[in-house]
């Protein structure tokens, strides 16, 4: 049963609806890593090409304003730097998307008009003089469709329902597997037949993913409007102080993102340059590593969460979960800047991008679903699709600084900038471990 309405029947122990939930936001992901699989290395080795990239409507004058900031910015600074603004900003508009879906249109409306930009969106990558416009649709997309599909997910349980948690690790499922599907079929379609192959891609995988949420409809909770006399009630003392300490863990949590979004950035260049990809005589494609991460994430959420039910009383708090995950996270930079100190002037094996998947993607389990998770349970009720929005900035301010970060990797050694995404991390691993206790009474976990 929702907290606001009865829902149909559960499906293997959950509410029916989750499993529509689930199956739109894996088409939803498939699009978005699709894309971004191939991001990076179609700047560099295509648009950005002088013969290319004057044919691309704005883009001159946008590399002109990014230089008046930072600049002058030689091909592979330009192609971080837009990496980072368009992760960024997908990140930034969901707060403007929870607010419309709280005040005015409902999260179902909001997710359908989501959808649909990114679809349009996907399909225009496809003509490269249109690739500002298209980076602006899927920007605009991903800002009504990401709050609010996550706040129907929370919307499902009842209040303390202990289902929520686990819900949500299933839900990241979801997440991933559409994440580890896209750059095996859009990244073997970019790379070899032709990058709009693999964009065009990237668009019927966001249209199954709208058509699938449209036949959801008779499972979904209802939309939770904040009603007129709820928006001007007072914040009760433990409402501001949940808000407080979501802003509290914003900051860290951004930190950790900016060395996370590397994925797509800097380490497919490692892939792409400083990588020895053969495996019993077939090179593996650079695009396909961005699938080791979404991969790990299914098959060792169920572990995960069978560590974390066995450890009882003893399974640490929400906070020290989130701790424990950017800990990892600096630990798999290390091994990277060992790998590369190691392979000096050549090439390093590929398993060290596995063994470093391995273990970032333990800790993003730590830390991501987690995130979501506490917000559904402890943001006020009106304010929810726009806290979730709030949370999901945390991948705004990472974005934006995971492109600047990245344009070091031209002027740095390789152990030195791994070294450096390994201190950021850390960082942020002892900032949240300074509020473990500080925030343990407020959120309850």
């Amino acid at each position: 049963m929702s907290r606001l309405s009865p829902v149909p029947p559960d499906l293997f122990g959950h509410p029916r609806g989750l499993t529509f939930l689930f199956t739109t936001e894996m088409w939803e992901r498939f699009s978005y890593y699709g894309m971004r699989a191939l991001l990076v290395l179609y700047m560099l080795k295509y648009l950005l090409l002088p013969e290319h990239a004057a044919g691309v409507a704005g883009l001159a004058t946008f590399r002109s304003i990014l230089e008046a900031v930072f600049g002058p910015l030689a091909p592979q600074p330009f192609a971080s730097q837009i990496y980072g603004i368009y992760t960024g900003l997908v990140y930034l508009t969901p707060i403007a998307g929870g607010l419309l879906a709280d005040r005015v249109l409902g999260q179902r409306r909001t997710v359908i008009i989501g959808a649909s930009l990114m679809a349009v969106g996907h399909l225009l990558m496809a003509f490269e003089h249109l690739f500002l416009l298209a980076l602006l649709i899927l920007i605009l997309g991903n800002g009504a469709f990401k709050p609010n599909i996550s706040t129907q997910v929370g919307h499902l349980y009842a209040s303390g329902d202990r289902r929520r948690d686990r819900a949500f690790s299933i839900f990241y499922v979801g997440i991933n597997l559409g994440a580890f599907l896209a750059p095996l079929v859009c990244g073997t379609l970019g790379e070899g037949y032709g990058w709009h192959f693999g964009f065009t891609a990237a668009g019927v995988g966001m249209t199954i993913g709208l058509v699938t949420y449209l036949l959801a409809a008779p499972s979904l909770p209802p939309d939770a409007f904040v009603r007129r006399e709820q928006t001007s009630a007072p914040m009760r003392r433990d409402q501001w102080l949940s808000i407080l300490a979501i802003l509290a863990l914003m900051l860290p949590v951004s930190l950790y993102w900016a060395t996370y979004e590397q994925q797509g950035n800097t380490l497919a260049l490692w892939a792409d340059q400083n990588t020895d990809r053969f495996f019993f005589g077939f090179e593996i494609p650079v695009t396909w590593f961005q699938s080791f991460n979404p991969f790990m994430i299914f098959a060792f959420t169920p572990l995960v969460v069978a560590l974390w039910h066995r450890q009882g009383a003893r399974e640490p708090s929400t906070v020290a979960k989130m701790a424990i995950g950017c800990t990892l996270n600096t630990v798999s930079y290390l091994l990277m800047a060992f790998a590369a100190w190691n392979a000096g002037s050549g090439q390093a094996s590929w398993l060290w991008l596995l063994f470093y998947f391995v273990i970032i993607t333990t800790g993003e389990l730590y830390l991501s679903p987690v995130g979501l998770s506490l917000v559904s349970k402890v943001a006020p009720a009106r304010l929810l699709s726009m806290m979730m929005g709030v949370w999901l900035s945390t991948s705004f301010l990472g974005g934006f600084l995971a492109g600047y970060l990245g344009t070091f990797w031209s002027s740095m050694t390789r152990p030195a900038f791994f070294l450096l995404m390994a201190a950021v991390s850390a960082i942020a691993a002892g900032a949240i471990a300074l509020l473990i206790r500080p925030l343990r009474e407020i959120l309850r976990g």
